[in-house]
């Protein structure tokens, strides 16, 4: 088995969830395997999460703590991400993290490439995400028409080239059940021996 660099991000801004729980058995899993671990929670990180600017011209200096995460975004060959899905969407300290960091001349280029699109600069990669939510599969599906794993695998992830980046979606987190809970530390588990 070929070993893999491996960046684990806990996003949910609070200091204990299922967030936690997933990233941290992940994280034991990987590095029981031989992989490379390094695992950051967003409570821990101290940082202005508001963009604050109208363009990328004159960005804020990137905080110490968010320095070190793009530093192991750009060491990691695979990034994992686990987060709650609040009112649609990513919990907003997760979102002013990407806001922040995946900036031009680290996770892309402003030049447009042949599709007319910036260029990716985290080529080379791949991820999985971990999402809870109480909402039902089914309804995530048809109704809302699976938007949030859309703007992960492909606005957020896709845009600075990390791919394939893949969503496994833990519904009715709010009120799961003991053996509901153990089968999905259990498939966090064997993501993470297999780094996948």
């Amino acid at each position: 088995m070929t070993t893999k660099r491996i960046f684990i991000l806990n996003g949910h801004p609070g200091e204990s969830s299922l967030s936690r729980k997933l990233a941290e058995t992940y994280a034991t899993a990987a590095n029981n395997a031989g992989h490379e671990v390094r695992i950051t929670h967003l409570h821990d990180l101290n940082f202005d999460s508001d963009f604050g600017q109208s363009g990328f011209s004159k960005t804020k200096p990137l905080e110490p703590d968010l320095e070190k995460s793009l530093e192991d975004l750009k060491w990691s060959e695979h990034v994992v991400m686990t987060t709650p899905m609040w009112w649609g969407g990513l919990p907003a300290k997760l979102k002013g993290l990407i806001d922040r960091t995946f900036l031009p001349g680290h996770a892309f280029e402003m030049e447009s490439s042949k599709d007319g699109l910036p260029s990716p600069l985290l080529k080379g990669r791949s991820a999985r995400v971990f999402v809870t939510s109480d909402t039902p599969n089914w309804f995530m599906c048809i109704v809302y028409k699976n938007a949030l794993f859309w703007q992960i695998r492909k606005q957020i992830f896709g845009f600075v080239g990390i791919k394939p980046a893949r969503v496994t979606h833990f519904s009715g987190a709010g009120h799961a059940k003991a053996g509901v809970l153990a089968r999905w530390i259990e498939q966090a588990r064997n993501h993470g021996t297999s780094a996948t």
